[in-house]
């Protein structure tokens, strides 16, 4: 990889995060508003919050795995094509 390479890399590494980072808020905000409507309207009862919560915290899960795992190295890169020598 020439430096070029690296840099544009790193760089979409950033924004990636960045994004990730304004998910995890978004997710915090609506989240804890729908905590705080269900708190406000209901006695007590069924906790409907927890819906939005669990299917919206997949995809954050998924979305963080993505980001945060590591780069493939040209190590990597390497050994799988000579697998690909037959």
């Amino acid at each position: 990889m020439d430096e070029e390479e690296r840099r544009k890399a790193a760089v979409k590494r950033l924004k990636d995060k960045r994004e990730f980072w304004g998910h995890v808020i978004a997710y915090i905000l609506v989240n804890g508003l729908l905590v705080v409507v269900w708190w406000v309207t209901s006695d007590g009862g069924f906790f409907w919050p927890m819906w939005p919560l669990l299917g919206w915290g997949i995809g954050l899960g998924f979305h963080a795995w993505d980001v945060f795992q590591k780069p493939i190295s040209e190590e990597a890169i390497r050994k799988e094509m000579e697998k690909g020598q037959l």
